[in-house]
C-alpha cells in the first residue's frame, strides 16, 4: 500500500451482532479487523468508519438505539472519523468523498458488514469514483439470503467484484506502510 491509502470499516455495528440473528462469523471478523485497523493505525494509516443511521426506531442502527455504535471490539479513537449513512451506498450524500480528497487519499481498502449490500454498493461507487481498491476478501460478511449461504455470497461478491473492481485480498496479505 502507499502513503494514500486509507481503511475504509463499513458499518461494523453493535445491532449486526444480535444474539438472535448475528452476522455470519461475526467473532471471527471482528478479530480479523482488529488486526487490519491496529495495523493501519501503527502505520499512520487512516482509519475512517462508516456508520448506518436506521429511519425508524425499530430499525436495529436506529441512532437513539442500542445497536447503533460501532462495535466495542473495534471503537474509533477519537481523531478519526466517522462517517454516517442512510443507504448503501457509503459515499451518497455523505462527506466521505471530501474527506477522502482533502487528504489526497486515492487507494482504499475496504472491510465490514453487509457484503451484498454496503460493501457491494461502496465498492462499485469509489472505483466509479476513480479510487483503486483493495477489498478484503475476508473481512467482510452478511447472513444466509434467498437460498444462499452466507459463505456463497461472500464467494460470488469476491469474485464478481474482484473480476472488475477491486483487488481481492486475503488480510493476511494485506500491508499498510
Amino acid at each position: 500500500m502507499n502513503e494514500k491509502t486509507a481503511l475504509i470499516v463499513i458499518d461494523v455495528q453493535e445491532g449486526m451482532f444480535n444474539e438472535a440473528f448475528p452476522v455470519h462469523g461475526g467473532q471471527c471478523l471482528l478479530g480479523r479487523l482488529g488486526q487490519l485497523i491496529q495495523q493501519a493505525r501503527v502505520t499512520g494509516t487512516p482509519v475512517i468508519y462508516v456508520q448506518h443511521r436506521g429511519n425508524t426506531d425499530q430499525h436495529p442502527l436506529f441512532p437513539a438505539g442500542p445497536g447503533f455504535p460501532v462495535h466495542h471490539a473495534i471503537a474509533p479513537q477519537t481523531d478519526e472519523l466517522v462517517v454516517q449513512k442512510t443507504t448503501p451506498d457509503s459515499f451518497f450524500e455523505t462527506n466521505l468523498n471530501d474527506e477522502l480528497q482533502r487528504r489526497g487519499i486515492n487507494q482504499l481498502v475496504v472491510c465490514g458488514i453487509q457484503t451484498d449490500y454496503c460493501v457491494d454498493t461502496t465498492v462499485r461507487r469509489a472505483f466509479s469514483l476513480g479510487y483503486k481498491i483493495t477489498l478484503v476478501q475476508n473481512g467482510h460478511s452478511t447472513w444466509p439470503d434467498s437460498g444462499l449461504s452466507a459463505d456463497q455470497i461472500i464467494a460470488h461478491h469476491n469474485a464478481v467484484l474482484g473480476n472488475w473492481f477491486a483487488d481481492v485480498k486475503p488480510a493476511e496479505q494485506i500491508e499498510f506502510s
